[in-house]
Order: C-alpha cells, then structure tokens, then sequence
C-alpha cells in the first residue's frame, strides 16, 4: 500500500507515503487526513478528494474501521491510523471532502495507474 497527494492544477507530487504492508482502504483513509492536516498546517484551504467511499465514511466518522491484524510488519502503519484518528477527532473535517467522480471525471490523478 501507498498513497500520495497530488495538486490538481499542476499535477505536482505534494506528499508520498510507502510502499508498506497496509489494505488500499488504510491508504486512502491516511491520504485524506494527512492533506487535511497539511493544508492547515501551511494555512490554506481547498477541497480534498477522494475516490474512496469507505475512506470518506471513514474520516467522516474520524474512525478507521479495517479489519487488518496487527502485526509487528504492520504496527507502525497501524500507529500512523491510530494518530490520524486523533487528528480527526481533534480538527474535524476542516476543509470539504468531496468523492471524486470517476465515471466523469477518469481516474483520480493521486492513483498509480494499477487498476
């Protein structure tokens, strides 16, 4: 797993985050927060989207819900879930949230092209 943000009007790689051992769902769940906390942190506001309906819910919810067994290959991934789960529940969504559309749209830019 691997996840990064992209900055629409330019195409430009503004954070990268992997490869480690994680689920797709942890990933776009961790891509959500930490653009939401590096938008605040640099004091800018925009939206942020996702193509990940359980991610979104997730955030939402400031609760990642996966079903991934802890294990010591795995513990720091899951450390960083457990921090963006404070973050959320500290600063809430502070900026919209949008579901990307793909159907209209094409595949999100922040994607590897793997599918």
């Amino acid at each position: 797993m691997e996840y990064r943000g992209i900055y629409l009007k330019t195409g430009q790689v503004i954070f990268h985050y992997g490869p480690v051992h994680g689920t797709n769902n942890i990933g776009e769940f961790l891509a959500i927060v930490h653009a939401m906390a590096l938008l605040k942190q640099k004091g800018l506001s925009m939206p942020v989207y996702s193509d990940s309906r359980t991610a979104i819910i997730w955030a939402t919810k400031r609760k990642a819900k996966t079903t991934l067994e802890r294990t010591p290959e795995n513990e720091p991934l899951l450390q960083l879930v457990a921090r963006a789960e404070r973050w959320l529940q500290q600063n809430g969504l502070p900026f919209p949230l949008i579901k990307w559309d793909t159907d209209n749209w094409g595949e999100i830019p922040a994607d590897f092209g793997r599918k």
